[in-house]
């Protein structure tokens, strides 16, 4: 695997080295002595998976308040997506930066976000599926997020919305919160 450190403290882009053969291909996706090397979290406690139907759908932004913060290693298995996560600490070298970066069934490369970020997505092929490890498990008190548009973060999607949930919509703006 090659872990290339993103322009978010702490946050990677992880791409396999495949091995292939006139049967298909062989990849690592996870490798817990790898993944300690380079200071990551190395044991998840959760794993989730989302589909979602239209192209154009978003997801998130989502995070959870501590002590229940989460790491995530985020990876796309069908279809593609553009994921992106949002530096929410105050005391980071990256806060109030975004990274987004293409997920696919092709590429197989997975997104690390460390605890301490908001995640979401916009799906960029219809019936697109992720899968999430997470080292924590959810606590939905624990549970929040920003807006998608927050004007703080000034996220560049590259499609229209063309489906989001409730919950979504109705997060605040980032800016002002303590």
């Amino acid at each position: 695997m090659r872990f290339t450190q993103t322009p978010i403290a702490g946050a990677y882009l992880i791409e396999p080295e495949p091995h292939a053969d006139e049967r298909g291909l062989f990849a690592r996706t996870f490798c817990q002595t790898e993944f300690s090397a380079h200071g990551l979290i190395d044991r998840y406690a959760q794993c989730s998976t989302s589909m979602s139907k239209l192209r154009g759908t978003l997801r998130g932004m989502h995070y959870q308040r501590p002590p229940y913060a989460e790491t995530k290693l985020v990876r796309c298995t069908r279809g593609e997506i553009f994921d992106v996560l949002i530096d929410l600490r105050r005391d980071s070298p990256s806060y109030g930066q975004w990274f987004g970066t293409r997920l696919d069934d092709e590429n197989r490369s997975q997104l690390y976000i460390p605890d301490g970020c908001a995640h979401g997505f916009q799906t960029l092929s219809e019936n697109a599926e992720v899968l999430y490890m997470i080292d924590h498990e959810y606590v939905p008190r624990a549970a929040d997020g920003v807006r998608w548009d927050d004007s703080f973060f000034n996220i560049a999607w590259p499609l229209p919305i063309a489906a989001i949930a409730e919950r979504d919509k109705t997060y605040s703006n980032w800016e002002g919160r303590t």
